[in-house]
């Protein structure tokens, strides 16, 4: 498929103008496009063990979702030689990094959506002041422990951190992939029963206590759903596209 035709029809659904009022970087991030692309390798970040399997894959575009390059060009080489070294692997192996991040997020069957999916949400809308997030009510209420194992489980992983300080049956559940625990007071004033979402500071974790609200904390690489969430969206595009995910990212060990 046309390279320029295929990212313009990711475009219109995540268009870069969402993460532009997010002061994101998305797009090309390093390398040139190729005229045609038929082989596409996806991950959540592009670092030296994803390096190892795209030259021997040699992929004509490499998705990532975190930004490859987050800044300026220029700013980013000169502060950080890890990345600088890897822009030379690119340009040497002749290959080309796209990144797709909070227009994925909030844009339509993007992350927020798959992860609601992944819970079996039903009636999903746009968490209002924040429609990156999303909102919507399970089958049945449950028991907010029980709650919490079922999130875990439905998001595949291994530990969370719950604040069960508000309800103690839920079934209204507001959820924003990554680090979006401060946005957690727009989810407690729809009256929505739990807020999920990752890397909760010491302060905000503190004002769910105060607030007496429900949060539960679950690691950033839930957004792992990128992968197979975008290879459905790419398939759909062109069905002949041969897709290659890299799946390399590990939790911390638990001590």
């Amino acid at each position: 498929m046309k390279t320029r035709q295929l990212l313009l029809k990711l475009a219109k659904r995540f268009p870069k103008s969402i993460a532009k009022k997010h002061h994101d970087y998305v797009g090309l991030m390093w390398g040139k496009l190729k005229p045609e692309t038929k082989k596409i390798l996806l991950c959540l970040d592009f670092d030296d063990e994803v390096m190892e399997t795209a030259r021997k894959e040699k992929p004509a575009l490499i998705l990532t979702h975190h930004p490859f390059l987050f800044g300026t060009k220029a700013k980013v080489l000169k502060y950080d030689p890890y990345r600088k070294n890897l822009c030379e692997q690119i340009d040497q192996e002749g290959l080309t990094v796209y990144s797709m991040h909070t227009n994925f997020d909030e844009g339509r069957g993007g992350m927020n959506d798959a992860l609601a999916k992944a819970l079996e949400l039903e009636n999903v809308q746009s968490l209002p002041l924040e429609p990156m997030a999303r909102y919507g009510t399970l089958k049945e209420p449950m028991e907010i422990h029980d709650f919490a194992r079922y999130a875990k489980e439905k998001l595949h992983v291994d530990y969370g951190y719950l604040l069960p300080y508000g309800k103690k049956m839920v079934q209204s559940v507001a959820i924003l992939g990554g680090g979006g625990a401060r946005y957690f007071p727009l989810a407690q004033k729809e009256n929505i029963d739990i807020y999920i979402s990752g890397d909760a500071m010491h302060h905000v974790r503190r004002s769910v206590v105060n607030q007496r609200y429900n949060y539960l904390d679950l690691p950033h690489e839930i957004e792992r759903i990128f992968m197979p969430t975008m290879k459905e969206l790419l398939l759909e595009i062109d069905s002949s596209l041969e897709i290659i995910i890299v799946d390399h990212e590990k939790l911390p060990e638990i001590i």
